[in-house]
């Protein structure tokens, strides 16, 4: 327990990490309001919310389900995928790319059979990217700033257990808070553009799948399905140690590029029929 003696909390930590949660609810506040008031008759906040439900359930209930067997589980399978890195970055960005596309299309083929217009394909990206900044990203920030205030104070002991801290938990808590008091601006700048480029993508893969619903042609769920897998392909490479963290951001934006303006044709030529 000395290594958490040691631990300083920098002086930006506090107010970058309050920050980073504000500007995340911004974008996903601002994304939503600014598309309903700008299409607010070919827009129904049904798709909105269906992007949200949809996202928990296709990601965060079946696509983790599988997870818990393949990759959680100790048995022959996640032996097999855990000790090959080609196999575990395969297993994952195919696996994000069915679950999520597949997800998408299911609800806006039999479920969302009504007001089906390309604003409300947007909406209903805005959903599914919003959820995700709400449900699995602003917790870990929330975490992170409460044990920033936390050890702030300087009580070493008190703080460990406040936030029951032990022996037993020590060692998978101590990266934790080294994260939390190493959090800066640059920090903040760096998670902040990646959570605007995620809810870009999010919002130009459901254009594309959209696409798909809209002309009755699945090639276009398979193209979906594959973009998806290349924009996980180098952060899925970065889990496992593969590669720097500058060359996935690089590659998320590219790739972000590349979805913004096939969905952009996609709207448009929806638009014009």
């Amino acid at each position: 327990m000395r290594e958490f003696e040691n631990i300083v909390i920098g002086r930006s930590s506090i107010p970058a990490l309050m920050l980073t949660i504000l500007l995340m609810m911004a974008i996903v506040a601002a994304s939503g309001i600014y598309w309903r008031r700008k299409h607010k008759e070919q827009t129904n906040l049904r798709y909105l919310i269906a992007g949200a439900v949809g996202f928990m359930v296709s990601a965060r209930v079946l696509e983790l389900g599988v997870h818990y067997f393949c990759i959680i589980m100790d048995n022959p399978v996640s032996r097999f995928i855990n000790g090959n890195t080609a196999v575990f970055v395969l297993y994952g960005i195919t696996m994000a790319g069915v679950f999520e596309e597949c997800g998408r299309y299911i609800i806006l083929k039999h479920i969302l059979k009504k007001d089906r217009t390309p604003e409300n394909a947007v909406m209903y990206g805005i959903g599914h990217g919003g959820v995700e900044i709400f449900a699995v990203i602003l917790p870990t920030f929330v975490i992170y700033l409460v044990v920033a205030v936390a050890f702030s104070g300087g009580a070493a002991e008190e703080t460990l257990a406040a936030l029951k801290i032990t022996e037993d938990t020590a060692a998978a808590a101590l990266p934790f808070v080294q994260a939390a008091a190493s959090f800066d601006y640059g920090m903040m700048a760096l998670n902040v553009v990646e959570r605007l480029l995620a809810m870009l993508s999010h919002i130009g893969l459901t254009v594309i799948v959209f696409c798909s619903v809209f002309t009755n042609r699945k090639r276009y769920l398979t193209f979906a399905i594959l973009l998806h897998m290349l924009l996980d392909t180098l952060p899925a490479l970065y889990q496992r140690g593969a590669v720097p963290l500058w060359t996935v951001e690089i590659w998320i934006a590219l790739w972000t590029a590349a979805i913004g303006y096939a969905a952009v044709r996609f709207y448009k030529e929806m638009k014009a029929r």
